[in-house]
Parts: C-alpha cells; structure tokens; sequence
C-alpha cells in the first residue's frame, strides 16, 4: 500500500462565502495520514461529487445542473462540460457501472433525472426525468418526497433511490439503450425513519441503508430471481449510535472501506463517527467503535484507504478532522491539527495511476 499515491476531493458549499471554489483537491499522506491542500476548482455548491467506474471522471451537483471534469494523472481537475437537469438544484449523483449514464437525486423537487454519459466523459441529454409525488404539504419534511441518493446494483441492472421523504427505496430496471427507467420493486422502510444513504457491499449481494431519523443501517440480501424482478430480503437493523448518545441525532454518512471489509457511518447532534466490519458471508454488521469527531455535523466519514486512519467532514465547525484508527483496540486517536474547509459535504479518495 506504501507505494501507491492518493488525493483527496472533498465537495463544498460556496453560497454566502467569499470562496467561489466548491472542489477542494489534496494530496494524501498516507503514512501520517493527513491531507495537504495542492488545488482547488471553481464550482458553486457542490453538495456530491462522484468518479466514473473507469477512474478518469469526476462529476458534480453545482448550481446550474451537473459539471463533468477529466481527473488528470497528478489528480488535477479540467474541465469538460456542464449540462442542465431541468429541476431545482440536485444533492447527489452516481454513475452506472459502463459510465454510460449518469443518476441525479433531486432532494428539493423529488425529481430523478438520467442524463447520457459521452465517451470523453462529457454529459449529454436528458434520457428520463421521474417526478415523484407525496402526501403532504410542500413544507413538511416527511410525507413527502425528498430523493437523496441514486445507486445501480453491482450487476448494473437496477438503478435504487432512497426518498428520505417518503420512507421507502424505489428500484427501477434500466434500459441501457435507451437509457429509460421502469419501476420494479419498492423497499419500504419504517415511517419517519428517512432512508438517507445506500451502499452495495463488494461483492454486490448486500445492501446497507443508513435512516437519518431512525438512526439505524437496515442490510438487505439482494439477488435476481429472473429479469426484471428483483428481491431484496432484510436480514439486520443496527443502531448507529451508543446506548448513551446525545438526544435529537441524525444519521448521516455512508461509506464502504477500499478494501470491502468495513462500513464508516456518522451521527450528527452526538457528533460522532461509527465503524463496523462486514462479514463477507452474511453480508451482517459488527460494530468496532462509536466516538467522537471533534466537530458539529460530520456529513461524511470515511476511512483512509489503508484503515488505518479516518477523516471527518465536519460542516457546522468548518474542519476535517483527522484521527489514528485502532480497528482491534476500538480506538480513534486524533491525529494533529484541524484544517478548516467551508461548509464540507462528501469526501472521495482517488488513486493516482
């Protein structure tokens, strides 16, 4: 692992600041772990970045719609192009595992569009634009649809879609021509739990979703029982806080470690980070540890990726905190100084080639 070199992205909001630049570019000492400012790009608001399958593109959320950039062989960023969802401003993205197409949660408008990915990574058009509809009013916050975040199955046919608002994961099959989605299954989640973020485990067979509200990661056993029909079994729901946490708490991140073998989530209020090993077999959660991050409102967490380290976006303090993992021990020693970032939302590790 020594050998290999990293840089970080980590994803902002720019809105009242000075700072016009929403993708922070570090490079990552391993060894130390910690990270060192080397770029920055101007973008505003970049709630979600994610990187193609293929490693050469990264894609942002950002005021006017989406923004496609070539990640350059030092980790720089350039420019390819920028293209409209026609909606309100979206909070998450995702690519299909042929980078073909490009997923966008739109949390305001509860509006899920596809957009054609090109060859160059550049962003096309608009293939499908699904409107969801709520009970509620316009200005309740449950009942009503709030998508957040868009994954593909590892097998690449179903695109799954966590409305927060509406308490349930919708799976749609995808028409990889066409580029058109159908509805296929529905996975329901408790009332008012708020299904936040998913996650695939390595191998495909394990769904994690993480319930803001709830506080709770639920795993599912996910297999194709023919075409277009597919089946998602709950086989564990695991609290993502201690018995003795901080009241009004809120679930926030989810991240799978390089290596498959742990799942990082966050807890905004108890201001706190939890880590759990995967048992490859079963696909169940075992947690290791659950401490603080030395920060108010950890959005994103994510072990370095040699587990040996973890960094914590903290967006109501403004920092990245940084900490020495003991995954036997249950340990989380921090590790230096805070780096002040505004109002941070999602951090990515890229390996350079």
């Amino acid at each position: 692992m020594s050998n290999d070199r990293y840089v970080a992205y980590v994803s902002t909001y720019t809105s009242g600041s000075n700072d016009k630049c929403g993708i922070k570019i570090y490079d990552v000492d391993m060894e130390n772990g910690r990270f060192t400012e080397k770029g920055q790009v101007e973008i505003t608001n970049s709630s979600y970045i994610t990187i193609a399958h293929n490693r050469k593109f990264l894609y942002s959320i950002t005021d006017s719609g989406v923004e496609a950039v070539e990640i350059l062989p030092d980790g720089s960023l350039k420019l390819i192009n920028c293209a409209s969802i026609n909606g309100m401003r979206g909070r998450y993205l995702s690519t299909d595992y042929t980078d073909r197409f490009l997923f966008v949660a739109g949390y305001y408008d509860g509006k899920l569009t596809v957009l054609r990915l090109e060859e160059n990574g550049a962003v096309g058009e608009i293939t499908e634009e699904i409107y969801h509809r709520g009970l509620g009013s316009v200005t309740e916050r449950s009942f009503r649809p709030h998508i957040n975040c868009t994954k593909m199955t590892r097998d690449n046919h179903y695109l799954c879609e966590a409305d927060l608002g509406m308490d349930h994961v919708n799976v749609y099959a995808l028409d990889h021509k066409t580029g058109k989605l159908k509805m296929a299954d529905i996975i329901r989640s408790e009332q008012e739990s708020a299904p936040r973020h998913l996650k695939f485990s390595k191998d495909g067979r394990f769904l994690y979703i993480v319930h803001e509200m709830k506080n709770t990661i639920d795993v599912y056993y996910y297999h194709e029982i023919s075409p277009g029909n597919p089946e998602f079994e709950k086989i564990q729901s695991i609290s993502t806080l201690n018995d003795y946490h901080a009241g009004g708490s809120a679930a926030s991140a989810l991240n799978v470690s390089e290596d498959g073998n742990y799942l990082c989530s966050s807890n905004a209020g108890d201001n706190s980070v939890i880590l759990y090993s995967i048992d490859h077999e079963t696909g169940m959660l075992t947690k290791l540890l659950c401490l603080p991050v030395s920060g108010d409102y950890p959005k994103d967490a994510a072990l370095f990726p040699d587990n040996r380290h973890l960094v914590s976006l903290n967006h109501d303090t403004n920092s990245m905190t940084f900490f020495n993992v003991g995954l036997k021990e249950g340990t989380l020693i921090m590790n230096g100084k805070e780096i002040k970032v505004d109002r941070p939302n999602c951090v990515i590790f890229h390996k350079l080639t």
